[in-house]
């Protein structure tokens, strides 16, 4: 029976849903949901927004005793030749994304030949393919010197950090002493040295060159490497074999006036020479010790230093011109001096080649290494192009790199030039994956000048994500680390056998790293520090 409410009873419930309503408003938003609008902000109303996931559970990682097998070392490079656009990029003149693409498109070809490292020339004729104080923009880059590329990004930064993702070494490649690759000097930017410093250079044959007899361009060229080892996370500052320019018949490179000024007493102008590029080769080994000394200098000189009939401490070959007679260049002083980390003599020569044989130069160099790294520098560009029918043979390439491993001394090979093994001789490039280039293999490590103390990484968590598996470190790491090998499987005998990733992380204290989700049992580690050196490895169980 309907009974009318008592006035009393009225108040209290007005009250009551006061109250409800007061306490509800107070909540905090729930924590699957996006939090309202801030009105007072002056922010507009939004809809709902759908539900948000909840961040993945983070698992300890427990280390557990196995030990895992070594990794084989073996130098594997190849140099991306930039001057008058050999290998990239294609044009200068073509969009910058394009030229992106192509880049990615040669990382990943000789990644998949498992290569291990690029070396990048970054610097042709007085040039930069980066932003410097230095140089201008190279017209190979971007279709006209000194203009910028059509991008806010730095192109020197990206090509490092692609490289280095693909687990790729990033060698500098630079050529100091070349100033001009021919005489169209109206092309040349305002900025480039011929037109800031026309007394450092000189014309010799269809190019004009740097003085290597002044001091001011020792100096100068210097601080161009300064610039790049400040700036940049190469992995190497790496030159050719561009000293004093190749002779040319009937021609007299003209710089008897500076050898007058500059030369010691009773010094011979060849013996000038050769200390004007030992002192720049000095130099820049300094500046690198100076700001980084865990980076490599590397030179690939040309494959002979001396003929028998110069030197009986010369090799066995007939060369038309040698490194220390005609280029001034004395690869024998760089390595005895410690002043470069490794040494690739190019020998782009057939293995029994009569007057430079490709088996007797392993022969000379695998003797005469001086307690530095030689890797041989192999001329693929020559495979079915070449009056030396030799090079017909599609196993050339394997035979000569067969050759090499007979040699303790030697540590690895490097190919000129990356379109010679990409656009064509593709049956080359398979037979080399195949037969010798099969399984992954680390760069050859270094010993640092100095004592060096690393802190062994920790790990506090891991957390599996729809694509990528994220492992917490338990403390930042320890700016010597370069970078961490990961591998998942699910049994402890898979992990050798199981994908490499490779996690660049350079001299940042990273406090998490990154990889293709795993979901697997259990997890490697292994820890390299910016000398190659593996510092740490651990096994862990994920639950």
């Amino acid at each position: 029976m309907y009974k009318p409410i008592k006035f009393s009873s009225v108040l209290l419930l007005a009250l009551w849903c006061m109250f409800a309503c007061k306490t509800q408003q107070s909540q905090p938003a729930s924590t699957d949901r996006a939090p309202g609008p801030n009105l007072e902000s002056g922010e507009s109303p939004k809809p709902d927004l759908p539900a948000k996931e909840l961040a993945p559970k983070k698992i300890a990682l427990n280390p557990i005793p196995f030990d895992l097998p070594e990794i084989p070392r073996e130098f594997r490079g190849v140099w991306i030749a930039t001057v008058v656009n050999i290998d990239w990029p294609e044009s200068g003149s073509d969009a910058y994304e394009k030229q992106k693409a192509d880049f990615i498109k040669i990382l990943d070809h000789y990644k998949s030949l498992n290569f291990n490292a690029v070396i990048v020339q970054i610097r042709t004729a007085g040039d930069a393919f980066y932003p410097s104080n230095l140089a201008p923009w190279s017209r190979y880059l971007t279709g006209k010197e000194g203009k910028a590329p059509d991008t806010n990004e730095n192109p020197l930064t990206w090509m490092i950090n692609a490289a280095h993702n693909r687990g790729l070494e990033f060698h500098a490649w630079l050529n100091p002493y070349r100033a001009t690759f021919d005489l169209k000097t109206e092309l040349l930017s305002p900025d480039h040295d011929y037109n800031k410093h026309r007394d450092w250079m000189l014309k010799y044959g269809t190019k004009y060159y740097y003085n290597p007899g002044i001091p001011e361009v020792k100096n100068h060229l210097t601080k161009i490497i300064e610039e790049i080892v400040v700036n940049y996370s190469v992995d190497a500052i790496h030159f050719d074999d561009y000293f004093y320019p190749y002779k040319i018949a009937g021609q007299t490179f003209p710089d008897q006036a500076s050898y007058q000024k500059y030369k010691a007493p009773n010094q011979s102008i060849d013996d000038w020479r050769r200390q004007n590029v030992n002192d720049l080769i000095s130099s820049v080994h300094q500046t690198i010790q100076k700001h980084k000394p865990w980076m490599q200098f590397g030179i690939s000189p040309f494959g002979v230093w001396r003929n028998q009939d110069k030197d009986p401490k010369g090799s066995p070959t007939r060369a038309g011109q040698t490194n220390y007679d005609d280029l001034y260049a004395d690869p024998i002083t760089w390595m005895r001096e410690g002043w470069i980390d490794y040494l690739i003599p190019q020998i782009y020569w057939s293995m029994d080649y009569e007057l430079a044989s490709y088996r007797k130069l392993n022969d000379w160099w695998a003797k005469n290494h001086y307690n530095t790294k030689i890797y041989i520098g192999n001329g693929p560009y020559k495979i079915r192009d070449n009056a030396d029918k030799a090079w017909d043979n599609p196993q050339e390439i394997n035979a000569q790199v067969s050759y090499t491993r007979t040699h303790p001394t030697i540590q690895g090979n490097a190919f000129f030039s990356a379109k010679s093994l990409l656009n064509k001789n593709q049956d080359v490039a398979q037979r080399l994956k195949t037969e010798l280039y099969d399984q992954p293999t680390l760069t050859p490590e270094f010993a640092p000048l100095g004592t060096s103390i690393i802190e062994t990484p920790s790990i506090a968590s891991v957390a599996n994500q729809s694509e990528m598996t994220e492992i917490t470190l338990e403390k930042p790491l320890d700016p010597a680390i370069r970078y961490a090998l990961i591998q998942g499987a699910n049994s402890k005998n898979e992990l050798p056998n199981s994908k490499i990733y490779t996690v660049w992380v350079g001299s940042y204290r990273a406090r998490s790293l990154r990889v293709s989700n795993l979901e697997t049992e259990y997890l490697a580690i292994r820890w390299v520090d910016h000398f190659g050196r593996i510092v740490s490895s651990s096994v862990y169980q994920v639950p």
